[in-house]
């Protein structure tokens, strides 16, 4: 694999959701389905608006990856790679770059039955702070944060 982040393309702003949803899917807390589909398309572009800088991971014309970041709140929104590419530390190599973008603190939120995610942000450093209902969604969400000097 020979991927390169970069920002996301607006002509590429569909199959970056088709790419959340399959990755979102993966983790056994969803079904795909189009009006999902529908859902994550207009989110994406509701969230860029609302401040996401958004960056892809291209494998070769390939979207592997989708990163969506909120600068100004020291926030990583989502990461999510695509199932074909899973397992093949893109995750990490994703993350690096976050820490480049943020390199002095970064708070993220996942959802609790989401171990696998939870997990490994808690091998890489981060710190749980609190769990919360996302009133949007209905998910218990366990919220942390990583700051520089944090051991990872």
């Amino acid at each position: 694999m020979n991927a390169v982040i970069r920002p996301a393309r607006v002509e590429e702003y569909d199959e970056i959701a088709r790419v959340w949803m399959e990755s979102w899917v993966s983790t056994g807390l969803a079904e795909a389905s189009d009006f999902l589909l529908a859902n994550l398309r207009a989110r994406v572009r509701r969230e860029i608006e609302h401040g996401w800088t958004l960056f892809v991971a291209d494998d070769n014309g390939a979207l592997a990856a989708m990163l969506a970041l909120h600068l100004t709140k020291l926030y990583l929104d989502q990461l999510f790679v695509a199932p074909a590419w899973q397992g093949h530390s893109l995750g990490r190599q994703l993350l690096a770059f976050t820490r480049t973008q943020l390199p002095d603190e970064i708070a993220l939120r996942c959802v609790r039955e989401n171990d696998k995610a939870w997990r490994w942000y808690e091998r890489e450093g981060f710190l749980f702070e609190k769990e919360q209902v996302e009133p949007m969604t209905g998910f218990m969400m366990k919220h942390y944060r990583w700051k520089r000097g944090n051991k990872t």
